[in-house]
């Protein structure tokens, strides 16, 4: 029997090390919130990074914006909780605050074992996704465990959206 070769698009279960990320916070629908805290995440983040360099320390890439919906199964979206954040290197203990009003804490993202897609497409038209993954976990021994999350591959206005949806999971 020969096995079914894999797509990138196929959801997968996956084990995560944890991340310590650079995270703000906001409550409402994503098009209003993501523009009032995205100046304070990447203002943090990027400094962070020109003072380790001015320091002649190692330095990182910024990469992976990711958010938590904890309420987004079972909330209207424009009430939803947000938390985003941006991965940042293990060893940072504090972070350069850009925008007064808008507060970047450190925090460490836990993950374990993971199921994940990748969607292609607006972030609007997710549900199928998302309903897919949610079968895969069920039928593979499964249950979420964890809060709905997604990891941005791709800016907003990209031709194609990239984005990874992710829930942590565990054996029924």
């Amino acid at each position: 029997m020969q096995k079914k070769k894999s797509s990138k698009l196929d959801p997968e279960i996956v084990q995560m090390p944890s991340q310590k990320m650079a995270v703000v916070r906001g409550k409402g629908a994503p098009d209003k919130v993501f523009p009032d805290v995205m100046p304070a995440l990447y203002g943090s983040v990027y400094t962070l990074k020109f003072d380790l360099k001015k320091q002649v320390k190692p330095t990182f890439k910024v990469t992976g914006l990711r958010a938590r919906y904890p309420d987004a199964l079972n909330t209207p979206k424009d009430q939803w909780t947000h938390i985003i954040g941006l991965p940042v290197p293990d060893d940072t203990v504090s972070l350069p605050q850009k925008v007064p009003s808008v507060e970047v804490k450190l925090e460490t993202w836990e993950y374990g074992t993971v199921a994940q897609i990748l969607h292609l497409g607006p972030y609007d038209q997710e549900t199928p996704t998302v309903e897919r993954l949610h079968r895969f976990i069920d039928e593979n021994g499964y249950r979420v465990a964890g809060m709905h999350e997604e990891e941005y591959l791709t800016r907003p206005d990209a031709k194609v959206q990239k984005t990874i949806i992710r829930y942590p999971v565990r054996k029924r």
